[in-house]
């Protein structure tokens, strides 16, 4: 044991300090690394964060009365449970199965985090009114504010999907039109989304 501890203190100076500096180095970018990694990790879905409504079952048909066909109004939504440390809320309705690839049908933002329901037949100017955590609504892909529901051509049955995101921090946003298209919204989120929840209906002509 003495040789070891006598052999340890010959060492040199310079080649401890060396040894100190790389895993001080690599210390520093295994963090950093890290940090890159969940800062682009994709949104989870948390088991307690559900997002729901009357107007259909989970992948089910959605009623014409939410499409182009009926009277194109927005299906009521409620969502329970967000995570801790959630300041707002962002939604965003599209349609992956369009022809000219993903359409976004409504778009919501700036819901603040004690809201827990969007009624049915929101209006469809810029403010959500009369609701409990407000939000304000964009220009959907149709060119027109607020909501506008499944309108595919005739064939198949597309897919609808609508996303909840519990955020950690209030998007800002300055009047209707101006809070970006769906990719933007989403980009704009980046490193910010605590959890996703979703469900999904179809509807075919």
């Amino acid at each position: 044991m003495k040789s070891i501890v006598a052999k340890s203190a010959r060492v040199p100076a310079r080649f401890i300090r060396s040894v100190s500096v790389a895993i001080t180095a690599w210390a520093l970018a295994a963090a950093l690394s890290a940090s890159s990694a969940a800062a682009q990790a994709p949104a989870k879905s948390s088991a307690g964060f559900k997002l729901e409504t009357t107007a259909f079952k989970p992948g089910g048909d959605i009623p014409a009365k939410f499409t182009c066909e009926g009277k194109d109004v927005s299906p009521a939504l409620t969502w329970t449970n967000p995570p801790a440390g959630t300041k707002g809320f962002a939604l965003i309705v599209d349609d992956p199965d369009a022809p000219g690839g993903t359409f976004t049908h409504w778009i919501v933002v700036g819901i603040r985090a004690e809201g827990r329901a969007l009624p049915e037949g929101v209006n469809k100017s810029g403010n959500v009114l009369s609701v409990r955590g407000g939000g304000k609504q964009n220009t959907n892909d149709f060119g027109r504010v607020g909501y506008n529901g499944p309108c595919p051509p005739p064939g198949k049955p597309h897919r609808y999907f609508f996303r909840l995101y519990a955020l950690d921090s209030p998007l800002t946003f300055h009047g209707p039109g101006n809070v970006g298209t769906g990719k933007e919204l989403e980009e704009a989120m980046k490193g910010h989304i605590l959890a996703k929840a979703e469900l999904m209906g179809k509807y075919q002509r």
